[in-house]
């Protein structure tokens, strides 16, 4: 697969369905028979739209949701998230200019979420001071190579590969390169 190529399963809004109501009628233990039962709908409806067929009205999803206690949205997504991959060097580098620093954003927040990923790089040097992100920010801070000093409100933690560190964003908090080649990936959970 190319970096950064997606793909999905479920072609058409009627297979996302599909998928998606056997999907959940699976993870609640139901049969076709108490899945319709509790929707109030007809267990051949049920089975024709688990087979991708039919052409449900808003009413009937509604029911079938209710019954299995989930948004309707829910049901037109997929099973998995697409495949998503960037090789390293393919994420564009956004520099620090007060630091031999770099993040490069690997996967942005989705719409009603509240999560970024970043591929940090840093060199030995300048330190990259973060101002405070908006209250309720964590990051949260995996180190894959060398070695980092990570400071929150004047309180420093060295960390080495392998190494994890959660930590209140809404400070300021800063990163320095202990070693050549450091990486880290970060992610930015805001509330």
């Amino acid at each position: 697969m190319d970096g950064g190529t997606e793909t999905s399963r479920g072609d058409t809004p009627m297979d996302r369905l599909a998928g998606g109501l056997k999907r959940e009628r699976e993870r609640q233990g139901l049969s076709l028979s108490e899945t319709a039962k509790r929707a109030g709908i007809g267990k051949s409806t049920l089975s024709q739209l688990e087979s991708g067929a039919g052409n449900p009205s808003v009413e009937t999803l509604w029911a079938i949701a209710t019954a299995l206690g989930v948004q309707i949205s829910r049901l037109l997504e997929t099973d998995r998230p697409p495949l998503s991959v960037i090789r390293r060097g393919e994420a564009m580098p956004l520099p620090s200019t007060d630091a031999d620093y770099s993040a490069a954003l690997l996967s942005a927040c989705p719409p009603h979420a509240r999560r970024d990923v970043f591929l940090v790089q840093l060199e030995p040097g300048s330190a990259r001071v973060a101002q405070p992100h908006p209250v309720g920010t964590i990051e949260h801070l995996v180190v894959s190579a060398g070695s980092l000093r990570l400071t929150i409100d004047g309180e420093s933690i060295d960390l080495d590969p392998g190494d994890y560190a959660r930590h209140a964003g809404d400070s300021v908090h800063a990163y320095e390169a202990l070693t050549p080649d450091t990486m880290a990936v970060c992610i930015v959970e805001a509330s």
